[in-house]
């Protein structure tokens, strides 16, 4: 399935989407040594963004979060690519000092956690290969 939608920074980018439903604060949500989601009662708690294309609303919280994820990125511990439904601010700035893909304008209720995507902004789209359920 092939997804319409926005780039905010370009780039081309494969991986495993983790996908959650709820906005995400870097700055002290997401801890920058280890890529790990250390908010308490965020529904991704304890998982890694790192290597992922990681897929939310939107972004939350302190302005400072955009440096978070440049930090991310120097350590190594970013995700590939990031795909929004509505890219604030916080993270359109994070991405673009850190040159990490991002696209919005997606509709990620058709994207699951598991599934393949091939991130393409030249043509603003990503492609959802579904998880194989059988």
């Amino acid at each position: 399935m092939k997804l319409k939608g926005r780039t905010i920074f370009p780039g081309l980018a494969s991986g495993i989407a983790l996908v959650t439903t709820r906005g995400i604060s870097f700055y002290g949500g997401v801890d920058p040594e280890s890529g790990r989601i250390v908010e308490k009662d965020h529904e991704l708690f304890g998982q890694y963004i790192t290597g992922k294309i990681l897929v939310f609303p939107t972004g939350k919280g302190s302005t400072v979060g955009s440096y978070t994820l440049y930090q991310l990125k120097f350590l190594g511990k970013a995700p590939i690519a990031i795909v929004n439904s509505e890219c604030e601010t916080i993270t359109a700035v994070g991405c673009i000092i850190s040159e990490i893909p991002c696209m919005d304008m997606i509709d990620i209720k058709q994207i699951k956690t598991g599934d393949l995507i091939y991130i393409n902004t030249d043509h603003n789209e990503i492609e959802v290969n579904p998880i194989n359920d059988g």
